[in-house]
């Protein structure tokens, strides 16, 4: 069976292949940096065979297939995966229904009404599962800024140009404003690993400026079906179910250039612009510039959740914040 591979050296290359499983053939397209886990959760994506339960056969690598924390790059793969499973689609699907269903969920962190039970069995599942580990700590009286990598702050299709010129301008001037008013948390769908070497590269991490409370990775996420595909989102309920003396709805604000994934809560989403360096507008994007002016002048308010992000720009108090700024 015929698959094609990326034959770079880069960690950055696109690979895509071929998954064989119950008598289909599934396309799955993954960087050199994703790891093994990143690989089986988008198999489990495509055919709800929980990661756990998968068995992936490639005689090339051997057993390293069995190691999550391998990078791909790290496994030269370039022929198609055949897989097995443990158990059946049939017993997750037991699995996750044997979930005590004891978490109230707001009204705006569901996708739509038909599907409000399984999205709230499916945060209690991950809320049981995830541990979210501090790399600071948290701050009483600070409200929390959720930051999303690609397209967000880091430029990721963008080959042969270095991190640092990948990074979105006045990233660290963002952050370290934004850091005196919230604390912040980063949240990508790279892998743990993905999640370390990228902020590492941009000099996020350990940076004297700011701190940053913890970092999120793909496995944090919860699929839902829109009916026109399969798709990740970030529920936040997450972080509150974790940390309740510090943050809820009333001080949660994320960043994402996609909305879907913050489709679970959808009032706490800010849209900001996506960055690509390929779009020419690496010297003239000022987009966090103009965010940073925003989340100070937000930062007092008791509740964030009555907020429209959505038009951020013409927001009233954003708004009076640039006639002050304009003046001095």
């Amino acid at each position: 069976m015929a698959t094609s591979a990326s034959n770079s050296s880069s960690s950055e290359e696109e690979i895509t292949l071929t998954v064989e499983w119950s008598g289909k053939e599934y396309t799955i397209r993954v960087c050199g940096d994703d790891s093994v886990a990143e690989l089986k959760r988008r198999i489990c994506d495509l055919t709800n065979v929980l990661p756990k339960h998968q068995k992936l056969l490639y005689p090339e690598v051997g057993s390293e297939l069995a190691d999550d924390s391998l990078l791909l790059s790290q496994l030269q793969l370039k022929s198609s995966l055949k897989m097995t499973t443990i158990r059946t689609v049939e017993d997750d699907i037991i699995e996750l229904s044997t979930i005590i269903d004891n978490l109230k969920l707001g009204k705006d962190e569901v996708v739509d009404i038909e599907e409000k039970d399984i999205n709230k069995k499916k945060l209690i599942w991950l809320i049981s599962k995830y541990k979210i580990e501090l790399r600071n700590p948290c701050r009483e009286g600070k409200k929390l800024l959720v930051l999303d990598i690609n397209y967000t702050i880091y430029c990721r299709s963008c080959v042969g140009e270095t991190p640092l010129q990948r990074m979105r301008p006045f990233l660290h001037e963002f952050l370290t404003a934004a850091y005196a008013e919230y604390d912040i948390m980063i949240w990508s769908e790279f892998s743990r690993g993905g999640v370390e070497k990228r902020m590492c590269s941009l000099g996020v991490f350990g940076n004297p400026n700011y701190k940053i409370t913890a970092a999120l990775d793909a496995f944090a996420t919860v699929r839902y079906n829109t009916g026109r595909g399969i798709f990740h989102c970030k529920p936040l309920g997450l972080i509150w179910a974790q940390f309740p003396e510090f943050y809820s709805s009333r001080n949660t604000i994320m960043f994402d250039d996609h909305h879907d994934n913050y489709v679970m809560n959808p009032q706490n989403g800010l849209p900001i612009k996506g960055f690509s360096i390929t779009r020419g507008n690496r010297d003239t994007d000022q987009e966090l510039m103009k965010i940073t002016q925003y989340l100070l002048a937000i930062a007092k308010l008791d509740d964030l959740s009555h907020l429209d992000h959505n038009n951020w720009e013409q927001h009233e108090v954003f708004e009076k914040k640039n006639h002050i700024v304009s003046s001095i």
